[in-house]
């Protein structure tokens, strides 16, 4: 903001021309009998190339309807991509878990484990496999946290392709074809006309 370069203009205006051709769309929820708690996380390890910090973080589904999503800049730098998805892992259990707790207190039922989507093998396997943990003593307290949630059977962290991973489209640039396939399955859609 205090040093605005010509490229920093061309991505304003590219945002503003987006939002100008998509300002009919909108999220779209539907009556759904399935209450399955689902949630994504994702990161773009070292993506900033000011300071090499990640972007990430996640989106919960309550049945086929996003109700919560979180993305930004993390506040250190990963020193692996393991590390930065671990950060998000925990990010995400914490949304999880306090979206279990209001539909607890709203007397909603929802399944008993909630499936978190990770495309990063290092940290699903981690969680799967305690024996590694002597590898992790880096990552500390996520670690601890989001494991501990798995072992008391909250979540379960489950490895999904990157081609599926739904929330690259708020992490990572994506040529058009894929964008407007992920906004497809956000629900995020144009209202059909009259």
């Amino acid at each position: 903001m205090y040093a605005p370069t010509e490229d920093h203009w061309a991505v304003v205006k590219h945002i503003l021309r987006y939002l100008q051709a998509t300002k009919t769309y909108g999220l779209h929820i539907t009556r759904d009998s399935l209450l399955t708690l689902h949630g994504f996380t994702d990161v773009e390890w070292a993506g900033s190339i000011d300071d090499r910090k990640s972007t990430g973080g996640y989106l919960v589904y309550l049945g086929l309807t996003p109700i919560s999503w979180k993305f930004g800049k993390q506040r250190t730098v990963a020193r692996s991509s393991t590390k930065a998805e671990y950060k998000v892992l925990a990010d995400g259990t914490t949304e999880i878990l306090w979206i279990r707790s209001l539909l607890s207190e709203l007397r909603i039922s929802s399944s008993s484990m909630t499936t978190l989507w990770c495309d990063n093998l290092g940290a699903t396997f981690l969680f799967a496999n305690p024996i590694f943990h002597a590898c992790t003593k880096h990552v500390g307290v996520d670690y601890h946290f989001v494991r501990d949630r798995v072992a008391k059977r909250e979540i379960q962290v489950q490895y999904i392709s990157f081609k599926d991973q739904l929330a690259d489209v708020l992490t990572k640039p994506l040529p058009p074809v894929s964008f407007a396939c992920f906004r497809s399955k956000l629900r995020v859609e144009s209202p059909p006309s009259a």
